[in-house]
């Protein structure tokens, strides 16, 4: 594809310095471990693949989120978005979920989306926790605003750290933002931030040697909850 490179410097949005997330790994409650890595801009077309699935599925609103994650991924590919970040969890190098959001500035976060593949190990609520932690503790923000599209979501988020409510919009549109304060965050991580580092070496050379994907129908029934690996 044909870049003009004039144009690009005008339409690439500048991006704010950001510290690498280290790597950890989850013992999920099927005794599987997960690993949880950030993504690096290569990795989007193959993270699509997955998400793919997903934009058909009702159920739990994952048609909507999926949607809008799937844009944005492709916006930050392309380069059309501001300082934004995506984290996997692959589980025997299979991609079992995905996290994303953005820095507004260096103080304020922007959480973006969850999308837990597999269901019923609460996968979502690590690789929230995990993206909550990143903005804390790697990025040294003060804040992350974030909005829920799902009553699940609500649950996790909002009740179960529990957020701030605010009467700021959020860029997602919808209701005004709630807000993770650092305060909250010191007192909810010894709860929800779980996982070790390092990450043994054989289960982080399978994780950043191929993203895997299930097919179709067992992405649909790993989301269903009908069935575990």
């Amino acid at each position: 594809m044909p870049v003009d490179l004039e144009l690009e410097a005008v339409l690439r949005p500048p991006q704010l310095p950001m510290s690498p997330y280290p790597p950890k790994v989850i013992v999920l409650a099927n005794g599987k471990k997960m690993v949880i890595r950030q993504a690096v801009r290569e990795d989007v077309p193959a993270i699509l693949k997955s998400v793919h699935p997903c934009l058909f599925i009702e159920r739990d609103y994952y048609d909507i989120v999926s949607a809008r994650l799937y844009g944005e991924l492709l916006a930050w590919y392309r380069y059309r978005v501001k300082s934004e970040y995506c984290l996997l969890g692959q589980v025997d190098g299979y991609l079992v979920g995905v996290v994303n959001g953005r820095l507004e500035n260096e103080k304020v976060g922007m959480s973006y989306h969850t999308l837990a593949i597999d269901r019923g190990l609460r996968i979502g609520s690590h690789l929230f926790a995990a993206k909550m932690e990143y903005h804390m503790d790697y990025l040294g923000q003060e804040e992350v605003l974030i909005v829920a599209e799902s009553p699940i979501g609500f649950r996790r988020w909002m009740i179960e750290y529990p957020l701030e409510m605010t009467t700021i919009p959020h860029e997602l549109g919808g209701g005004d933002s709630y807000r993770l304060t650092r305060a909250i965050y010191l007192k909810a991580k010894p709860r929800l931030v779980v996982g070790d580092r390092p990450v043994p070496q054989n289960l982080l050379d399978e994780a950043e040697a191929e993203i895997k994907f299930a097919d179709d129908d067992t992405i649909r029934e790993r989301i269903a909850g009908l069935k575990g690996r």
